[in-house]
């Protein structure tokens, strides 16, 4: 079965991204068809500097490649690099329904994050009023791109007829919608799509902040939340060592301890030992002595990869010619669905 799954350039991507889905891509590709896509125009749907949206598009795509996606098994392309995802986008936007984006619960929460990352925007009558302030949010502050852009997430999984695709649980109702998109084109149109479903991830690391052990790490939260997987090891061993954690002195994972859990799920995740070995390994012994050995373990995890992105970015020729050629197999297996699609809706081709 053929696969799809993309990720955004916006920011560094850090051992959550990697425990949580890139690690498992890379298992992925051994088993199915697989296009993995950087989705440059899904990150454009909050303001983006053009600089750092260039170069944060490579990095993404070297960082894919220096996790183990090989191009030679897999199509690693440059969503913006496929014009095809734009034109379908405008056809299923000519069938989806108003209603069916508003349910969407990610459109909800970004557009409330989109107003404080444009603050110079005006205030509407209702926000200045202070009356209905999350309406007012989405309506003023969130541009059309991120309202609907569930239908470009389809049109990038229609378009190669993806029947499985990798996604988190906040994603699911995005797969959903692509099905009903998918259902509705079929019946009026004709049979042309597969039906994807969405391929939730194996238990992995649920991996939290270094810096609030209750919320997921990420990378818009502050340099001392994640370890990022361009960190040197100086920086990996200075963050592990400010990493917060519990009252007391046992190292063990309990509700009651959420940063220690935290330490002790990464620990496991990149050795493989099992949660109850560690405890058992470090039974009597100070949080300090479980730093020093993590960092030890990320270092260890961390610097091939680091090197290899390093190796890639000091090659643009080369990481472009990847990108380049990814995009030409990715467009062999786009046009033609997209001339399909185009026939079946009465459009004249040229």
């Amino acid at each position: 079965m053929r696969l799809l799954s993309g990720i955004q350039p916006s920011g560094e991507l850090h051992i959550g991204n990697y425990l949580g889905a890139i690690q498992q891509w890379r298992e992925l590709q051994f088993i199915h068809e697989s296009l993995f896509c950087v989705v440059d125009l899904h990150a454009m749907t909050v303001p983006q500097d053009p600089t750092d949206l260039r170069r944060q598009t490579l990095t993404t795509s070297a960082t894919l490649l220096a996790c183990g996606i090989d191009p030679s098994r897999s199509i690693v392309f440059v969503q913006s690099h496929v014009a095809a995802h734009t034109e379908l986008t405008w056809i299923l936007t000519t069938i989806a329904k108003m209603a069916e984006l508003e349910r969407m619960t990610q459109y909800k929460d970004k557009a409330k994050v989109t107003r404080s990352v444009i603050p110079s925007l005006p205030a509407s009558p209702e926000l200045q009023r202070g009356e209905s302030r999350d309406l007012g949010r989405s309506r003023d502050s969130a541009n059309v791109g991120l309202f609907s852009y569930p239908i470009l997430m389809a049109a990038d999984i229609l378009l190669y007829n993806a029947e499985v695709v990798p996604v988190g649980e906040d994603q699911v109702q995005h797969v959903e919608l692509t099905r009903t998109l998918a259902s509705r084109f079929n019946k009026r149109f004709g049979q042309t799509f597969l039906l994807p479903k969405p391929h939730l991830p194996k238990k992995t690391a649920r991996v939290m902040g270094l810096d609030d052990p209750t919320k997921k790490m990420s990378k818009s939260a502050g340099a001392n939340n994640y370890i990022a997987l361009t960190d040197d090891e100086e920086t990996i061993r200075k963050k592990i060592s400010r990493a917060v954690t519990d009252s007391g002195k046992d190292i063990r994972v309990g509700s009651d301890k959420p940063a220690l859990s935290n330490l002790l799920t990464i620990y496991s995740a990149l050795t493989a030992l099992p949660i109850s070995d560690l405890e058992t390994r470090y039974q009597g012994k100070g949080y300090a002595a479980l730093k020093q050995d993590l960092a030890e373990v990320l270092v260890t995890a961390l610097s091939p990869i680091r090197e290899k992105i390093a190796e890639l970015m000091a090659d643009p020729v080369e990481l472009q010619r990847i990108l380049k050629t990814g995009a030409s197999r990715a467009r062999a297996i786009a046009e033609p669905m997209l001339a399909a699609v185009k026939e079946r809706v009465g459009l004249i081709t040229s």
